[in-house]
């Protein structure tokens, strides 16, 4: 089966975030007053051949926990839809 996957990467909480923390304090000087607590992070789209969606999700979690994340001070979640055209 192949899957369509999206893996959100954000810092742990707690974790400084100096991007997010600029991002917040320049967007008043644009008129967006409405906004706290802004955290940036990364995102990685990409589609996965597996048997099933368990095995889809367990390769996905090995190769953000070896390759994509600082497990440390990232952690990542896992989106997973059947890819378009794919049969099941």
């Amino acid at each position: 089966m192949k899957f369509h996957a999206v893996i959100d990467v954000q810092l742990h909480p707690g974790i400084a975030d100096p991007q997010g923390s600029t991002i917040e304090r320049a967007l008043p000087t644009l008129g967006f007053d409405a906004m706290s607590n802004v955290r940036s992070g990364k995102s990685f789209h990409l589609d996965i051949e597996a048997d099933d969606e368990v095995a889809a999700r367990a390769t996905l979690t090995e190769v953000c926990e070896s390759f994509l994340t600082n497990p440390v001070i990232e952690a990542a979640s896992i989106e997973l839809t059947p890819a378009e055209g794919a049969g099941s």
